[in-house]
């Protein structure tokens, strides 16, 4: 499931700010944020992947992935008494605004 997408033509300036955004936020938060209010916590130890390709004569590509497995959460406490209160509550998703950068969550495409 894609969480965010991002493409766009960029000066290699633009580029290099932007790598340089990401590593500064995985160096201070341990986060990488992306579109108008996300962010995913990235693991201490990941699985990294540099790979580049040449497709014909024309275009070339450099991809950086990298991936974890997150832990699962912990399960929820025991209820200590006998009496157990239960509440619903609904919530509507609201869109992804564009970001300074002009992303869009995967999910406006």
């Amino acid at each position: 499931m894609d969480i965010y997408e991002d493409a766009r033509a960029v000066s290699r300036a633009d580029l290099a700010a932007w790598l340089r955004q990401l590593a500064n936020q995985l160096e201070s938060d341990g986060k990488i944020f992306y579109g108008a209010a996300g962010a995913v916590a990235v693991a201490d130890q990941v699985t990294c992947e540099l790979e580049i390709e040449r497709d014909g004569d024309a275009e070339i590509s450099v991809e950086i992935e990298f991936s974890w497995t997150e832990s699962a959460p912990p399960a929820p406490a025991a209820p200590t008494s006998s009496t157990v209160s239960t509440s619903s509550a609904s919530s509507s998703a609201v869109p992804a605004e564009e970001d300074a950068v002009g992303g869009e969550a995967a999910g406006d495409k």
